[in-house]
């Protein structure tokens, strides 16, 4: 491209700040996760914790919290926000958040958002302890039947919203664990008629068509890399529209800490490979950090023994962020590039230390990268 074209650029949105039923049954009443920000403590030498925000421990349910949010992202130019959305069989979980605050947010018309569906079971990381670190709470096993409740839920509450994000005209849905929801409804044909049964309720309600993406396929054999064709198999045998970069991973064995930079430069490095070697278009991501032991007991000893407790990224500052934002660019720049969103991880993971929300340390230093970098849409 000899000019640059602007991609829209998506915030994941992490909607545990407001009260649950299903948080307050596990946790007691009144919590929050804003419970874990304000308990955490340094792990280790040199460990920057915990983390304050500058707008303090607000309530994401309320609108006016939620209109401040959006007007921070759009004048920093965030376009969207992209919630991680939580369907049991028992109904919706960490909801609130979307329906009752962003959607009734005075300026909600003035950015636009989509929801990924996270199908994992809810575990116990709040905090998980060395013993017992993810002990399951409620699964997130999806049948025909969930499958079907989960997606009529956002054909009658989201995607009729002016703000909802279309590409090329078609509502985005994002799968966060593809492969895993393809097993539990019975395997690549089953589920094939369940998304073209999904696809037929979004056109007979009047809404057009469905642009399907499927989150982190790369890694669908991880650690081993994954075969480009089993990824291209599986999408083309579903009818998928597009991939999604949603984390970054890394291997090397620095503990506690591995340098932001270097991370940066072995996830972008296979930027490339995700661009040209598989069928479908590709939406990266750049990770603003990561730092999950707020999500461990602060009492007990932190070492490497698995999520939550990880090594951490250091060095994650501003100028380090913008660096990377601007390499991000220099691919959108290129002829390589597939994809049709950036997104950002993320606006609020604050217990795992990748958020774009200014705290008292850097105030709005991320942001305002992202606006140096990309101005505004």
């Amino acid at each position: 491209m000899n000019k640059f074209e602007r991609k829209k650029i998506f915030a994941y949105y992490f909607p545990n700040w407001h009260v649950d039923p299903m948080n307050e049954k596990w946790h007691g009443p009144g919590w929050t996760e804003w419970n874990l920000v304000k308990c955490a403590t340094p792990r280790f030498p040199g460990h920057k914790q915990p983390k304050v925000p500058v707008w303090g421990y607000g309530d994401e349910s309320e609108p006016a919290e939620m209109a401040k949010k959006i007007d921070a992202a759009v004048r920093h130019g965030v376009d969207g926000f992209m919630f991680d959305w939580y369907y049991y069989s028992q109904g919706p979980y960490r909801n609130r958040c979307l329906d009752e605050g962003f959607l009734n947010a005075a300026n909600v018309k003035d950015i636009e958002f989509a929801v990924m569906w996270c199908n994992h079971s809810a575990i116990q990381a709040h905090p998980g302890s060395r013993m017992f670190r993810t002990p399951e709470l409620c699964s997130g096993t999806v049948d025909a039947e969930t499958f079907r409740a989960a997606t009529e839920h956002c054909i009658k509450n989201y995607f009729n919203h002016p703000s909802y994000l279309r590409i090329d005209g078609k509502l985005y849905f994002s799968i966060y664990s593809l492969p895993k929801m393809v097993r539990e409804l019975g395997g690549t044909a089953a589920a094939r008629a369940l998304f073209d049964d999904f696809r037929f309720r979004v056109e007979k309600a009047g809404l057009g068509q469905l642009h399907l993406n499927a989150v982190n396929l790369e890694n669908m054999s991880a650690p081993d890399v994954t075969d480009p064709e089993k990824v291209n198999s599986l999408t083309g045998e579903l009818g998928l529209d597009s991939r999604s970069g949603h984390a970054w991973t890394w291997t090397e064995p620095d503990f506690p800490c591995r340098k932001y930079a270097l991370v940066a430069k072995s996830n972008m490095d296979k930027y490339p490979h995700y661009w040209q070697d598989f069928k479908l278009r590709y939406n990266p991501v750049v990770c603003v950090g990561w730092d999950p032991s707020p999500r461990t007991v602060q009492s007990e000893v932190y070492e490497n023994i698995g999520y939550p407790f990880t090594s951490i990224l250091s060095e994650n500052t501003p100028e380090e962020f913008e660096k990377v934002l601007r390499r991000m660019r220099e691919f959108m720049e290129s002829d390589i590039y597939t994809g049709d969103l950036l997104f950002l991880h993320s606006w609020n993971e604050w217990t795992e230390g990748t958020y774009l929300e200014p705290d008292t340390e850097y105030g709005y230093g991320h942001l305002e990268a992202v606006r140096n970098v990309f101005g505004l849409s």
